[in-house]
């Protein structure tokens, strides 16, 4: 009695049967041998949670090719189950389906690998019986020369809680850049773990860190942000107008400045308009001898002043006061 016991579920013809017939049963079996390294493509029925894809014994299966593509509309993730659970072999799945949806593929009560839409993986089908497991072959993939990406995206991680990175493994020191994901925050640092030894941090708000020395070959550019008053007050924002520039409207008082961090260095320029204003300051800015500048009071002059935050107040380191604006 032919059996079926085969990772391609091929006709193996008994002792002594199919006399004068074993030629056609070849013949089949020879054909889907060339459908297993073939492309074959299955259908899921409409918004389906769950889809069964069983191998055929001896005659014509999609779900027996090798490259495997799901096709169908659906509104939710399907379960595609594929069976015997006794298979073992490796297949490559796309989930060519609509509706934007994942594809889990399983085998037994194992693990299975989840596809999404529009992707494709290669999968292992360990064929463990009820407690088969679906494995996705290039987990722990080492590539021992040149890697070329020829597509325009690189994703890495799968949206989940957790840290991903690109690790270069130098000779003497390794180094990172990586996505601390509990930070939110873009880093490239010393060593190959996420958060060890940040060189820059790149915040959610574009914000950037460097806890180290900075050498520059050429002069820092600080971009001028202009500042405005409001029923007399300016406000300030340290952190997003570090150069601060202010053309006066009315008389007015400069606000403590928000966003200040200990050792932040601002500077604001006072542009008197076409009538001149006076102007006061916070008593968060501490001056020589704690004492207040008289601003410049003339139409189209200016004074530029540069402080320094110690945590407590904005201490001046520089003053530079009527010059000429053109």
């Amino acid at each position: 009695m032919a059996t079926y016991v085969n990772n391609l579920r091929l006709k193996e013809i008994a002792t002594g049967d199919e006399s004068g017939t074993w030629g056609t049963s070849t013949n089949t079996n020879l054909e889907l041998i060339g459908e297993a390294l073939g492309i074959g493509t299955e259908a899921i029925t409409t918004n389906a949670d769950t889809h069964a894809t069983t191998v055929a014994d001896g005659s014509s299966d999609a779900g027996r090719a090798f490259y495997l593509k799901y096709t169908g509309t659906l509104d939710s993730a399907c379960t595609i189950t594929i069976g015997p659970n006794t298979m073992k072999r490796v297949q490559i799945i796309e989930n060519a389906t609509s509706g934007s949806q994942n594809i889990i593929i399983s085998q037994g009560s194992g693990a299975n690998v989840t596809i999404g839409n529009g992707e494709v993986a290669v999968v292992q089908l360990d064929g463990a019986g009820s407690g088969a497991a679906v494995l996705d072959v290039f987990t722990d993939l080492a590539v021992t020369d040149t890697l070329s990406i020829n597509g325009t995206t690189l994703t890495i991680g799968d949206a989940t809680a957790e840290d991903t990175k690109i690790v270069f493994d130098g000779n003497a020191q390794d180094f990172y850049i990586g996505l601390d994901d509990s930070a939110d925050d873009l880093v490239i640092g010393l060593g190959s773990a996420v958060g060890t030894t940040p060189a820059i941090s790149v915040d959610e708000n574009q914000f950037v860190t460097m806890p180290k020395k900075v050498t520059a070959s050429t002069s820092a550019n600080i971009s001028q942000v202009a500042i405005t008053s409001s029923s007399n007050a300016t406000a300030w924002d340290a952190r997003a107008a570090a150069n601060a520039y202010y053309v006066t409207s009315e008389n007015t008082t400069i606000s403590a400045p928000s966003n200040a961090v200990e050792g932040a260095i601002i500077s604001i320029e006072i542009a008197q308009g076409g009538t001149a204003r006076t102007v006061a300051w916070n008593t968060v800015f501490e001056f020589a001898a704690s004492t207040a500048p008289t601003v410049t009071a003339t139409a189209s002059k200016t004074d530029i002043f540069s402080f320094r935050y110690n945590g407590a107040v904005w201490q001046e380191i520089g003053r530079v006061q009527n010059l000429a604006q053109t």
